[in-house]
């Protein structure tokens, strides 16, 4: 059984800075926003910054603003993952202590075209091998959890996955280890993202109970495609969100979210959006074209 946080609700937004704030991360940002405002919870801000070949200079600054400009500012400090160095390397440790982690020696040409690793270093690392990621011991474990949107998701760790890196071949921290370490240091209760994480959550559960860590409760909105049915990934810049006018865009953002304000200015837009807010409104969809709105 899952040991979630209690509450008070704590909720977050987690971007990574690679570029401008696009349109799917904006969309997470809002629903996980007024999901904690309707708790009369708190809304934190962390920056994973994790990966610096990948990271665009002035990029947190700059989601941060827009952010701002869209009135989500969070509550407490941002937390930038690239200062979380040694609460990682401690999560490691434990876990290697614990044996349910292991040091792998294959290259990723080594891997099979599933992406599915069939445990080649598991029970060590064969000859002419050295030590290169560290991967999490899945042991035939099957996650299932009741998704706040999507409903009932199951997932087999061993079959879908494998054993699934949580430090890299280069040294870098993996995604997966530090958003759990960094979700417990935040005591975030609650997390509302995009739809193309759903596969991550599993082994994020599972790394959280290797770590004795309770698990947040999760939902996850559908993603932004294009009337093709390809996902949007274009900036803000030449998004149907960004314009001189945020009114139109916020309304917009709300449709996509199932929640139907009427005519209001900015302010009193807001104060609707917080008062009608509603999960079970949003589509139980894994991705929806904005063109549909129209």
């Amino acid at each position: 059984m899952l040991q979630h946080f209690t509450k008070p609700y704590i909720g977050r937004f987690a971007p990574s800075p690679t570029g401008d704030l696009h349109i799917g991360s904006l969309l997470a940002a809002l629903a996980s926003f007024l999901d904690a405002k309707k708790a009369a919870g708190l809304w934190l801000l962390r920056v994973e910054d994790l990966d610096p070949p990948r990271e665009v200079a002035g990029s947190a600054a700059s989601i941060i603003h827009d952010l701002g400009c869209w009135g989500m500012r969070p509550d407490g400090e941002v937390l930038y993952q690239n200062q979380r160095a040694a609460a990682y390397q401690s999560a490691c440790q434990q876990l290697i202590e614990k044996d349910l982690a292991y040091w792998c020696g294959c290259s990723r040409s080594e891997l099979p075209d599933s992406g599915i690793y069939p445990g080649t270093c598991s029970t060590g690392l064969p000859a002419g091998k050295r030590p290169r990621a560290l991967r999490l011991r899945t042991q035939d474990r099957v996650v299932e959890f009741e998704d706040g949107i999507q409903g009932k998701v199951r997932n087999d760790l061993n079959s879908q996955s494998g054993d699934f890196v949580i430090r890299r071949a280069d040294g870098l921290f993996a995604y997966q280890l530090a958003v759990v370490v960094d979700d417990a240091f935040q005591q975030v209760t609650d997390i509302i993202r995009g739809a193309d994480l759903l596969d991550s959550t599993p082994r994020q559960i599972w790394l959280q109970q290797c770590l004795s860590l309770p698990t947040p409760h999760y939902a996850h909105i559908p993603l932004v495609t294009q009337s093709d049915g390809h996902k949007l990934s274009k900036r803000l810049q030449s998004d149907p969100l960004r314009n001189h006018d945020p009114l139109p865009s916020l309304r917009l953002a709300l449709k996509f979210l199932g929640h139907e304000p009427p005519l209001l200015d900015w302010q009193d837009t807001w104060d609707w959006a917080v008062a009608h807010w509603s999960l079970h409104k949003i589509p139980r969809l894994t991705a929806q074209s904005l063109a549909t709105l129209d």
